[in-house]
């Protein structure tokens, strides 16, 4: 951050600027940082000698154009000259593009575009590093502009680098979200299934009909969507750019049609819940890019699919239940952990197709996770917003675990005990996820913890009541049906 004031007076105005920690330090503390004149020379783009004034810059922070040299070249020619700092302004689209690598918090390729896209020394030459001990920071032209209009010629600035809080009250949102989207998405999906299959066989012909809207998962569909699953990955890895906007705009279509059935009613209602939903999907697609306020569109469309996915998708058994999850649980592990030794770039594929890859033209995310910015008062927002995200897989999967559980509560009688043990242990895996996750300061596999959670948590009950047997198989659902 660059903190600018006019002199004598102390309120003043912070501005975002990105500079290579790898020249000098700044203090974390604005009220521990040096407050020095700007001397503005934005007419120039300080390349040669013949472009210092005389008498050096003595102890002030020049304000320079880039361009025509390295910025090591710039920074070398300001600290012979007597400088205290560095400010250059760039008018190009370099600082949108590295708000949008803060926005996704990318932060091992914001550096390597400061060695790479900067110009600055290579990591392995470290001498250049050595003769530097001012810090160079980049500043965009929009913010040069409005520190002219502001304050008087002579301003002073500080600059600092405030950390970024581990913790943010964003983590308490998405918690919220998660477990109430599992909690009420397993218990009507366990109930709908419940009561369905009670009047089921009720009719004479009950054999004979099936509810075209349920599907049971089978081991065989479940290799096959986690083989889909690995395969799409990759190719949006590869072909973001391509895939990417196709994948948008018909999860959108999906978005839409699961948002039409949720519930059957008299034609004038389906109208207007159709319009309803047109609306809010259209409105998204159009204003998703604003991250002021079209985050909480996404995540209300996302929680609608996940409860619809939640109702339409079934796991018959326990040992299904079991399969799926672990299965997926080596998925999620190994493209966020193993795969940054594998990419030449060292990133996760994971975290690069969630957030958006870096070298992506279009800067777009696919709307497949729950958003929440942070809401910290920290001076990093003026840089951009950035978001914690949790993927829909992350609620999709332990939430058809507790749909059965609930379905197994409500066939047995069993005062739900299974259904609210396995809520409150997703409730609990998340929780470790989040500590994980401020501990390590990078992307994590949820799963990892979800899936040992809930599925032991699960299994536990089971032991303590003694119904393994019937819980592992499913068998409750076909002896026990005259108990609903």
């Amino acid at each position: 951050m660059a903190h600018f004031s006019d002199k004598g007076k102390s309120k003043g105005k912070d501005y975002c600027i990105f500079f290579n920690p790898q020249w000098a330090h700044l203090p974390q503390d604005l009220n521990k940082a040096s407050r020095l004149q700007i001397y503005d020379l934005t007419t120039s783009v300080l390349c040669s000698p013949s472009e210092v004034p005389e008498g050096g810059f003595s102890n002030r922070i020049p304000m320079v154009m880039r361009g025509n040299c390295t910025f090591y070249e710039k920074v070398r020619l300001a600290q012979i000259n007597g400088a205290k700092g560095l400010l250059i302004v760039s008018k190009d689209r370099l600082v949108r593009f590295l708000h949008v690598l803060v926005k996704m918090t990318l932060i091992l390729t914001l550096r390597e575009l400061f060695y790479c896209l900067l110009q600055t020394p290579p990591r392995g030459n470290t001498t250049q590093y050595e003769e530097i001990d001012i810090p160079v920071a980049l500043l965009s032209y929009s913010d040069m502009l409005d520190i002219s209009k502001t304050f008087s010629k002579g301003r002073l600035v500080a600059m600092y680098a405030p950390n970024e809080p581990v913790l943010d009250y964003n983590m308490v949102i998405i918690f919220l979200m998660a477990v109430g989207t599992v909690a009420v998405g397993g218990y009507w999906a366990g109930s709908r299934d419940s009561k369905q299959r009670y009047m089921k066989h009720k009719r004479d012909d009950g054999a004979e009909k099936q509810d075209e809207e349920t599907v049971d998962v089978t081991p065989i569909m479940i290799c096959v969507f986690v083989v889909m699953c690995c395969s799409m990955l990759v190719l949006l890895y590869f072909f973001y750019d391509y895939l990417g906007t196709t994948q948008r705009h018909s999860h959108i279509i999906d978005l839409y049609t699961q948002c039409l059935v949720f519930s059957k009613r008299p034609q004038i209602r389906m109208l207007l819940l159709s319009a309803l939903c047109i609306g809010v999907s259209i409105t998204w697609m159009v204003f998703r890019n604003e991250d002021q306020w079209a985050w909480v569109l996404q995540d209300a469309l996302g929680i609608a699919f996940c409860l619809y996915m939640l109702k339409t998708v079934r796991l018959p058994t326990f040992k299904a239940c079991t399969l799926l999850l672990t299965v997926l649980f080596v998925y999620d592990v190994f493209f966020v952990f193993i795969t940054p030794f594998i990419t030449k770039s060292g990133e996760s594929i994971m975290v690069e197709v969630a957030a958006g890859p870096s070298n992506s033209t279009t800067h777009e995310k696919l709307p497949m996770v729950l958003k929440v910015p942070r809401l910290n008062s920290s001076p990093l927002a003026l840089c951009d917003r950035p978001f914690s995200l949790l993927g829909f897989g992350d609620v999709l999967v332990p939430g058809l675990l507790v749909a059965y559980c609930h379905r197994f509560d409500i066939l047995t009688q069993s005062s739900r005990i299974y259904s609210v043990a396995c809520t409150i242990a997703y409730g609990i895996g998340l929780l470790i996820t989040f500590v994980a996750l401020a501990v390590m300061q990078k992307g994590q596999p949820a799963l990892l913890y979800l899936v040992p959670c809930t599925l032991l948590t699960s299994l536990a009950v089971a032991l303590w009541r003694k119904e393994l047997p019937q819980f592992w198989t499913g068998s409750g659902f076909v002896v026990n049906t005259s108990l609903i």
